[in-house]
C-alpha cells in the first residue's frame, strides 16, 4: 500500500509528522533553557518561602494528597498498563505491540529521571541558607560544583509520576482517541499539580518540574517515532 502524501511537498505524512514533534520538543527546550536563563527558579521560591522556611512543607494536603496520595496513584496506574499487558480484554483494542510500548515508554521514561536525579549534585530549595538551611544556590548547570547540600534534587522525581505517563496519549490515540485526548490532559494536569504542590513545600524549583516533563516528552516522542520507523514497510 502507497505511504501517503502530505498535501504541500509530496514527502510521506509520517514524515512531516515527525518532524512537527521533533520541532515541538526542541522549541520545548529553548523555553526551558530562556527560563534557567532568567533567574526565575529563585525568585519564585521567594514568593512562597523564607528564613523560616516554607510554611507548606509539612501540611497535610501537600504531603498526605499531592505527595503520598500522589505516588500511590502512579503505582496504581503503573499496575493497570501492566494488567493491560498481561490481560488483553483489558483495552482490547489496542494491538500486543502497542501494549508493550506503553510500558516500555513509561518505565523508560520513570529511569531517565531517576538516573539523571541520581548523578545531580544540586540540592533542594528547603537546603538553601535563605530558606533555613545550609546550602548555597548553584545552577544545575554548574555540573561537578557541590552546593553545601544533600544534592540528588534535580530534576523533580514526584512530577515523573505524572508525565512519565505521556506515552498513553501516543498509545492509545488509533484505537481510543477520545480516552487518548482525557489521558493525555490528564497527565499533563497531574504533573502540574505535583509541580506546584512540591514547589509550595519547598522541594523544588519550578524548573525542576519543567525538567522532569521535557525529559518525559522528548523520551516518549523518540521511542514512539523509532517504533513507527521499526514498523515501516519494507522494515
Amino acid at each position: 500500500m502507497d505511504t501517503p502524501l502530505d498535501a504541500t511537498g509530496g514527502r510521506p505524512a509520517r514524515f512531516s509528522a515527525a518532524a512537527r514533534s521533533l520541532l515541538a520538543v526542541a522549541a520545548g527546550l529553548v523555553v526551558l533553557l530562556a527560563w534557567d536563563a532568567s533567574g526565575l527558579d529563585l525568585r519564585v521560591m521567594r514568593l512562597v518561602g523564607g528564613p523560616e522556611g516554607f510554611a507548606l512543607r509539612e501540611h497535610w494536603f501537600t504531603t498526605q494528597v499531592i505527595h503520598q496520595g500522589g505516588r500511590a496513584l502512579s503505582w496504581a496506574v503503573v499496575g493497570f498498563i501492566l494488567l493491560a499487558n498481561l490481560w488483553p480484554r483489558v483495552l482490547p483494542a489496542l494491538t500486543r505491540r502497542e501494549r508493550s510500548a506503553w510500558l516500555g515508554i513509561t518505565l523508560l521514561c520513570l529511569a531517565v529521571v531517576s538516573v539523571v536525579k541520581r548523578v545531580s549534585l544540586t540540592s533542594c530549595p528547603w537546603d538553601l541558607s535563605e530558606f533555613g538551611g545550609s546550602a548555597s544556590y548553584v545552577s544545575h548547570w554548574a555540573f561537578g560544583l557541590q552546593d553545601g547540600g544533600g544534592g540528588h534534587c534535580f530534576p523533580s522525581g514526584h512530577a515523573s509520576a505524572a508525565f512519565a505517563f505521556l506515552s498513553g496519549g501516543w498509545v492509545l490515540a488509533r484505537a481510543y482517541p477520545r480516552l487518548a485526548r482525557v489521558w493525555l490532559c490528564s497527565v499533563i494536569g497531574l504533573g502540574v499539580v505535583y509541580g506546584l504542590g512540591q514547589m509550595l513545600r519547598g522541594a523544588h524549583y519550578p524548573s525542576h518540574t519543567m525538567w522532569t516533563a521535557w525529559i518525559c516528552w522528548a523520551v516518549t516522542v523518540g521511542a514512539v517515532l523509532l517504533l513507527k520507523v521499526s514498523q515501516a514497510p519494507g522494515k
